[in-house]
């Protein structure tokens, strides 16, 4: 025990000024950073009366849950209520972060280990569409999803953000870091390449699979452009649309603002949580891509 408080006071000795002055910087960033999430959680729960007040407060002085109580009751009578766009997102954001993972990891998993005619055409190509807007291919997705008969339908939200490139260089970027000797030594086993992909490439990738999984669900659960262009049935519509819509088309902008703090709220929830339990994957990811 004696050793281990001398230690600690070693460790405190040998820190120098500019390591303290570095800590208490990066620490006041961190809680300057923090200031939005606080906000966000105290809006939802300030009371009605509290929403409008000037000069306006940082912090809920009478926190309240009644603003999601009047959440609930604003879709009560309505012919969808909110529970089914809670519903539409979460199989959309699921279908997505699965399908999303698993196509883009094979993707990738060809172009760093596998040799192949317009192997590097292939890969320039998925660079370049990085650099496209969103804007830019609506109409031909728009097109793509009519013509395969996707309309109002699960597959009218996945498909269209089911490819992401930022994902498929990720992968590529972590999966050329494992040597090739392994994958050598387990075909000389008699491991077919799927194998190979299931129990090496993706257990090994699990800090890029974390990583993937934040990325594809923070533009899933956040996208409104599906529901808006590719999906006319409001049953199939998802949460993103339904909180544009509390306040769109009102008289004023006073009215439910406390119901869209509240929904808000909710949107921020899931990525928040999210991250907080994958935190450790997507830095590891980040410093094996790094090494590169």
């Amino acid at each position: 025990m004696a050793n281990l408080r001398f230690r600690k006071k070693s460790r405190l000795n040998r820190t120098t000024p500019f390591q303290w002055a570095l800590t208490v910087m990066l620490t006041l960033l961190a809680a300057f950073m923090l200031l939005p999430m606080v906000y966000l959680f105290n809006h939802a729960l300030k009371p009605y009366h509290e929403l409008f007040l000037y000069p306006p407060t940082f912090l809920a002085r009478q926190p309240t849950f009644e603003n999601f109580y009047d959440l609930l009751v604003v879709t009560k009578t309505a012919v969808v209520p909110v529970s089914r766009y809670l519903f539409n997102g979460s199989i959309v954001a699921i279908a997505t972060i699965v399908l999303g993972t698993l196509i883009s990891a094979l993707c990738a998993y060809a172009l760093s280990k596998h040799r192949f005619v317009g192997k590097k055409w292939m890969f320039s190509v998925i660079i370049v569409s990085l650099m496209f807007a969103p804007e830019t291919v609506q109409i031909p997705r728009y097109y793509v999803i009519s013509q395969l008969g996707l309309i109002n339908t699960y597959w009218a939200h996945i498909l269209p953000v089911i490819a992401l490139p930022v994902i498929v260089f990720l992968f590529k970027q972590f999966i050329d870091l494992l040597p090739d000797e392994l994958l050598e030594a387990a075909r000389l086993e008699g491991a077919n390449e799927f194998t190979l992909f299931g129990r090496i490439i993706l257990p090994l990738c699990m800090p890029a699979v974390a990583t993937a999984g934040i990325l594809i669900f923070q533009s899933t659960w956040g996208n409104m452009e599906t529901s808006t262009l590719y999906v006319e049935d409001e049953t199939m519509k998802t949460l993103p649309f339904f909180v544009s819509t509390l306040t769109s088309g009102l008289a004023n902008s006073v009215a439910r603002q406390g119901v869209a703090a509240a929904a808000g709220l909710l949107m921020f929830l899931p990525s928040f949580i999210l991250f907080l339990l994958l935190q450790r994957k997507v830095i590891s990811t980040m410093a094996h891509s790094g090494l590169k």
